[in-house]
C-alpha cells in the first residue's frame, strides 16, 4: 500500500522532522531544491524555505531573483553551472529519451578582460523561449510561427543531476495553446479543485481546495545488452517484432516474487540510490510475473510532482541498466507469449490540508457529513459511465492495443470494480439510507497454533477491473508502462471536475444533494461490475449494458474530437477545441509512426539477417519469408498513401495485428528449424533468462 509523504509536507515543527528524517539525515532529496536542501541558501537571501510550497512567489519579481540567486549558490555549491528549462512535449512515450524536452545553458559569462562573471536572473529562471514548430505540435505551430515558451511549475521542485540544474516547465506556443503534456493537467487540477471545492461548501463543508494524489507502479524488463545489441527491432523499437517461444515462460508463476537475481538486484539498488538523491523514494522492489520482468512502486504524492518523478525514474534506469551491462525496456509488450508491462495508476483526491474524500471515515470525521463519502463516489461513477471513452483514449498506444485483455492487464472495457460491500452501501444510499460507511475486516485463522489469528480486508482484489476502488483510492490499472501518465490524470481529474460541477448545479438550483446522488447512481450504476473481467461473456455484456468498449486504440483516439469531449475540456478550460484537435493528430501520427519503425524494422530484419541465415543453413524458405517481407511493405505503402492521420493510423492498425502478426509467424517457424548457431539474432531464450544466461 503506497502512502503520502514528501509531496505535501506538514506545517510547523512537524514539518522540519519531516524535511530533516527526509531530505537532510539520510541524503534523501540532496539534489532537491527544497525543505533543509533549499533553507540556507533562501536564508542568505532573507527568504524562509516555506515559501516555496505557494506558488504566489513567482508573482513578485524581487523575490523570484532572490530565488534564483539562491538556485545558482546552491547549484555552484554542489558542482552545478548549468540550467536548463525541463518540459514535456507531445508524443514522446517510448522514443524520446526521458519523454522530455531540454536545452542546457550555463550559469556565466565572461567580462571583456576574460573574467568569469556568475549570473543567473530571475526572469530567465521563470521563462525560456524554444523553437516551438519542432516538436509535435498537430498544427499548432509551423516553422513561420514557430515560437514557443518554456514557464516555471512552481508546483514540482527545481532538482540536480550532475552538473545540471532543472527547472519543470509548461510548454505553450505564442498563443497560449499548449503542446506539452503539463499543461492540460495543471488546468485539470485547478478545475477539479474548484468544483470540489464548490461541491463540498454545498455540502456544508468548508476547504481549502482539493488536489490530486498518485502512486505511479512502474512496471518493466532488464535484459542482457549484449543480446538487446543483436536486436535491430528492440534498440529502434524496444519490442520484439519476432521472436519464438522459449520452452520456458511464466507458465510455472516462478517468478513472480522471486528473489532478483544478482546482476538486476545491484542494477536496482542504484537505480534507488540515485532516485533518493533527488527526492524520489522507490520504496518497493520486486520481480513481476514475466521473466526479467521487474516493478518499482514510489511512495503516494501530488500528481504533478508524482509524474516529473516518474519521467526521471524512467530515464535513470534506462541509462543505469546501461552501466550494468542490461537494457531497460519500458514498452508495454516487448515479448509476445508473456506479460506486458503497465504503470498502474493509483489515483486519490485529498483537501489541500489532507483529508482523504476516498478515505470514508477520515472524510466522515473531518466533515461532520455522512453524505460526503458517497455522494463523492457516486460523482465517481457518473464520470466513468459517462466520460469512460475519454478514460480509454488516454491510454491508447500501440503497445496498449497488444495488451490489453489478457496476461493480467484489464480489457479495453471501461468499468469500475467497487467490491460487494461498498456496492452494497451505495445501493442502500441510493434508496434513502444514510449511514457511515465502515470498511469491513475478517478474521482469518491459517490453522497454525504458533500463529495468531489475524485481520484481512473483507474485500477480495480484482485484477481484471480497469478502474477498482481500492479502499482510499481507484488503481487505473490499464496504464501502459511506457506513457507520460499527464493525460491519463488530466482527464481523470476533468471528469471528476465536471461531476462535481453537475452536482453543484442541481444542489444549488434546489435539489437535495442525496437525491442528486442517488439519481447518478440510478442512471449510471451499469458502469459498476465486481465480476471477471476475463470472463467470455463480459465483452458482450458490457456492450449490451452500454458500458464503454473500444478496442481499438485508433478509435479511442478518434473519441478526443467528439463534440461531448470537446465539450467536457473546454467548459472546464483545460483544453479548447484546437488543442483537442491537434493532440488527436499527434497521437494518431504517434500511433502510425510507432508502427511503421517496427515494420521497417521486421523488413530489415528479415532481408538482411534472416533470409541470408537460411541460404547459409539450407533450411527453411526464401520464398515465404520475402513474400512476407513484401507484403509488410505493401500494407506500409498503403499506410503512407491514405489522405489523413486517421487513416494512417488505422491502417497501421492492422499492419500491427494483422499484416505483421502473419509474417511473424513465418519467421518464428523458420526459428524453429534452423540450426542454433545459425540464427542471426538473441532468441528468447537468450533475453529473458538471466538467471541462467549470465
Amino acid at each position: 500500500m503506497m502512502k503520502s509523504a514528501i509531496s505535501r509536507m506538514p506545517s510547523g515543527a512537524s514539518r522540519a522532522f519531516a524535511a530533516k528524517r527526509f531530505f537532510g539525515e539520510e541524503g534523501f532529496g540532496k539534489h532537491l531544491f527544497t525543505g533543509v536542501n533549499a533553507a540556507p541558501y533562501l536564508a542568505k537571501q532573507g527568504l524562509s524555505a516555506s515559501i516555496l510550497d505557494n506558488a504566489d512567489w513567482t508573482r513578485d519579481m524581487e523575490t523570484v531573483d532572490a530565488v534564483a540567486r539562491a538556485v545558482m549558490d546552491w547549484g555552484r555549491e554542489n558542482g552545478a553551472n548549468v540550467y536548463t528549462h525541463w518540459f514535456q512535449p507531445l508524443g514522446a512515450a517510448g522514443v524520446r529519451e526521458g519523454c522530455t524536452g531540454q536545452v542546457h545553458n550555463k550559469m556565466f559569462d565572461f567580462t571583456a578582460d576574460g573574467t568569469v562573471r556568475w549570473q543567473f536572473e530571475g526572469k530567465t529562471m521563470l521563462k525560456g523561449e524554444t523553437d516551438g514548430s519542432s516538436f509535435p505540435n498537430g498544427g499548432l505551430r509551423a516553422t513561420h510561427t514557430a515560437g514557443g515558451y518554456n514557464i516555471l511549475d512552481p508546483s514540482s521542485p527545481i532538482f540536480m543531476r550532475g552538473d545540471t540544474i532543472y527547472l519543470p516547465c509548461i510548454f505553450v506556443t505564442w498563443h497560449g495553446h499548449s503542446v506539452d503534456e503539463k499543461t492540460p493537467l495543471l488546468r485539470s487540477v485547478q478545475a477539479m479543485s474548484k468544483e470540489g471545492k464548490r461541491l463540498m461548501k454545498n455540502l456544508g463543508w468548508d476547504v481549502p481546495g482539493l488536489q490530486a494524489n498518485i502512486g505511479l507502479e512502474q512496471e518493466f524488463f532488464l535484459v542482457p545488452r549484449d543480446k538487446f545489441l543483436t536486436r535491430t527491432d528492440l534498440q529502434m523499437t524496444g519490442r520484439t517484432v519476432m521472436g519464438r517461444q522459449a520452452p520456458r515462460g511464466q507458465e510455472m508463476c516462478d517468478h513472480y516474487m522471486g528473489p532478483p537475481y544478482e546482476t538486476a538486484l545491484k542494477c536496482m539498488q542504484e537505480i534507488q540510490d540515485e532516485c533518493y538523491k533527488m527526492g524520489i523514494p522507490l520504496k518497493t522492489r520486486h520481480r513481476e510475473v514475466a521473466p526479467n520482468q521487474y516493478e518499482f512502486a514510489p511512495y503516494f504524492g501530488f500528481v504533478t510532482t508524482q509524474i516529473d518523478q516518474n519521467l526521471i525514474v524512467m530515464q535513470i534506469a534506462t541509462e543505469v541498466a546501461a552501466k550494468h551491462d542490461l537494457a531497460c525496456l519500458l514498452q508495454e509488450k516487448p515479448f509476445s507469449g508473456i506479460n506486458g508491462s503497465g504503470k498502474h495508476n493509483n489515483w486519490s483526491l485529498f483537501t489541500t490540508d489532507g483529508v482523504g474524500l476516498l478515505n470514508p471515515k477520515a472524510v466522515t470525521k473531518a466533515s461532520g457529513n455522512p453524505e460526503v463519502f458517497p455522494i463523492v463516489m457516486a460523482a465517481l461513477v457518473r464520470a466513468i459511465d459517462m466520460h469512460g471513452d475519454m478514460m480509454r483514449a488516454s491510454i491508447a498506444s500501440p503497445g496498449n492495443d497488444f495488451r490489453l485483455g489478457a496476461c493480467e492487464a484489464p480489457p479495453a472495457i471501461i468499468s469500475t470494480y467497487l467490491g460487494e460491500a461498498v456496492t452494497k452501501y451505495l445501493e442502500e444510499f441510493k434508496s434513502g439510507k444514510v449511514s457511515e460507511y465502515a470498511a469491513q475486516t475478517k478474521k482469518l485463522d491459517c490453522g497454525v497454533e504458533s500463529i495468531a489469528p489475524f485481520d484481512v480486508p473483507a474485500e477480495d482484489r480484482n485484477r481484471t477491473s480497469p478502474f477498482p476502488y481500492g479502499g482510499h483510492r481507484f488503481e487505473f490499472r490499464a496504464v501502459g508502462s511506457s506513457q507520460n501518465v499527464s493525460m491519463v490524470n488530466t482527464v481523470l481529474c476533468a471528469i471528476a471536475a465536471e461531476s462535481f460541477k453537475a452536482f453543484s448545479d442541481a444542489i444549488e438550483a434546489g435539489a437535495k444533494p442525496a437525491q442528486v446522488a442517488a439519481d447518478a447512481l440510478n442512471k449510471h450504476w451499469k458502469c459498476i461490475f465486481n465480476g471477471n473481467g476475463y470472463a467470455e461473456e463480459w465483452p458482450q455484456e458490457a456492450v449490451n449494458k452500454g458500458v464503454w468498449r473500444i478496442d481499438s486504440g485508433v478509435e479511442s483516439i478518434a473519441r478526443i474530437t467528439d463534440p461531448k469531449n470537446i465539450k467536457l475540456m473546454e467548459d472546464l478550460k483545460i483544453l479548447t477545441k484546437e488543442e483537442c484537435e491537434a493532440r488527436a493528430e499527434i497521437m494518431f501520427d504517434f500511433y502510425s509512426g510507432t508502427v511503421e519503425m517496427e515494420a521497417l524494422c521486421m523488413i530489415d530484419m528479415i532481408v538482411t539477417q534472416i533470409i541470408p541465415a537460411v541460404k547459409q543453413a539450407g533450411v527453411g524458405s526464401v520464398s515465404d519469408l520475402q513474400g512476407a517481407a513484401d507484403a509488410v511493405k505493401a500494407k506500409l505503402d498503403s499506410m503512407h498513401s491514405a489522405p489523413s492521420a486517421y487513416e494512417k493510423a488505422t491502417i497501421a492498425r492492422e499492419l500491427r495485428l494483422e499484416t505483421m502478426e502473419s509474417a511473424r509467424g513465418v519467421c518464428d517457424s523458420t526459428e524453429a528449424i534452423m540450426p542454433a548457431n545459425l540464427w542471426p539474432m538473441a532468441t528468447y531464450k537468450d533475453l529473458l533468462f538471466l538467471d541462467y544466461t549470465q
